[in-house]
């Protein structure tokens, strides 16, 4: 590795690490809520254009439902009326959509409760719905054919989203949606990261994950698949870190380097993450720039061994870690269950059956993972400390992305919705 790749990481990580308290303070409790406001989980339900609002912790009933389409008639008639457009849409129905239009893959809520900003993969834009009216506040349509992951920045001002077909990430005021800046990525930008202290934005692309190339053989022909790490404010590339060298250090040449979901330890010092087509998850040392350990997870007898049976390349897709630091939570979305994991023995709990869980999030009160169940049409709770499930709630059509956020007090849904 060269030397100034090294000096790099370890800036970031001295500065991740100066960023935050520490495991302790991660583990305090969540602030309340501010005044007149409730916090809320969000349910993006990717295929019928919904989110379901429900509550952030102990029974999680729904609160309320608000449609992320209100503007459907418009878009349809522009892609409608542009070819090209027009194939991208049949693209994204055909292969990432599984004969489906996607159009809720992730959402965050406004700070002040009275909005929801959602990314909608195949109207390629992101979209401000006014909470109280269903109505849309402001549109940023995205570079390229194609809206993915978001992330939101710790203050709640900023989000950053992945145009997938544009390897480009926006970022935007989350009030108005006025692009504040934007950075290249690798091929197909999926997940986005915040540090804890808002300085740095962490992309992880995935590459083509929509070919039957499926083979360790074919793995080159799937893109160019890295992290960048970029200042948040200017933008400027800060880091690039390809998991292929990390992966052959660890002597893993036939895995894939698709990074996918991932999450940071409390402290940021680790990065826990999953790649394509494996059941388990990887340990990254971020100061030595090193895949440090291993987790392999059971495979279900059941899932089949043929690769392009698994939906975009994914076996497993969703990690979270409790506030603590001491437990991850995994989603095996082709081997249909969902896991807690003790991040010190790496030993998995109970494997609690889930219908292709395509998310992992922590709830508010910190106590349980929150996994989608897409096959299923529902949201699961695991308990974080005895890996057994606590709750499921019914949602719409393939949720997908489940986020923490918040609306005002006595919300129950737009006024005649």
């Amino acid at each position: 590795m060269a030397a100034s790749t090294t000096r790099h990481l370890c800036s970031v990580a001295v500065a991740l690490a100066l960023a935050v308290a520490g495991p302790a303070a991660a583990a305090s409790a969540r602030p309340a809520a501010p005044d007149g406001l409730r916090e809320v989980l969000f349910v993006g339900n990717n295929w019928d254009g919904t989110a379901d609002v429900i509550r952030s912790s102990g029974d999680y009933a729904r609160i309320g439902r608000i449609g992320v389409v209100p503007d459907k008639d418009a878009r349809m008639a522009e892609i409608n009326a542009d070819p090209v457009k027009w194939i991208y849409f049949q693209a994204i129905r055909n292969s990432v959509g599984e004969g489906h239009d996607q159009f809720a893959d992730d959402m965050y809520s406004t700070p002040d409760g009275r909005s929801v900003v959602v990314s909608r993969p195949s109207f390629a834009d992101v979209v401000s719905i006014d909470l109280a009216s269903g109505k849309v506040d402001w549109r940023f349509p995205v570079a390229g054919y194609r809206a993915d992951h978001m992330a939101v920045s710790p203050d709640g001002m900023r989000v950053a989203v992945s145009a997938s077909t544009a390897n480009t990430v926006h970022v935007l005021d989350i009030a108005t949606g006025r692009q504040l800046g934007s950075f290249k990525t690798g091929d197909k930008p999926h997940e986005n990261v915040f540090s804890k202290d808002g300085r740095y934005i962490w992309n992880m692309s995935i590459g083509d994950v929509n070919t039957d190339l499926d083979g360790p053989g074919w793995d080159w022909t799937k893109g160019d698949r890295r992290i960048t790490v970029v200042d948040a404010t200017t933008f400027r590339q800060v880091e690039v870190i390809d998991m292929r060298q990390r992966l052959d250090a660890f002597g893993l040449k036939d895995f894939s380097d698709a990074v996918r979901p991932a999450v940071f330890s409390p402290d940021e010092s680790k990065l826990y993450f999953q790649v394509s087509f494996f059941n388990g998850f990887f340990e990254y040392d971020v100061a030595t720039d090193k895949i440090t350990r291993m987790k392999t997870l059971p495979k279900n007898p059941a899932t089949s061994e043929d690769r392009t049976t698994w939906v975009n390349d994914s076996r497993h897709h969703g990690i979270s870690m409790n506030p603590a630091g001491t437990k991850l939570c995994v989603a095996g979305t082709m081997d249909d269950y969902a896991a807690v994991v003790d991040r010190a023995s790496l030993q998995e709990g109970p494997l609690v059956p889930a219908a292709k869980p395509y998310w992992a999030t922590v709830s508010g009160d910190g106590k349980d993972c929150v996994v989608s169940e897409s096959g299923a049409d529902q949201v699961t709770a695991i308990d974080f400390a005895t890996g057994r499930k606590v709750a499921s709630i019914p949602v719409g059509d393939h949720p997908q992305r489940v986020r923490l956020g918040h609306v005002r007090a006595d919300w129950t849904g737009p006024a005649g919705g």
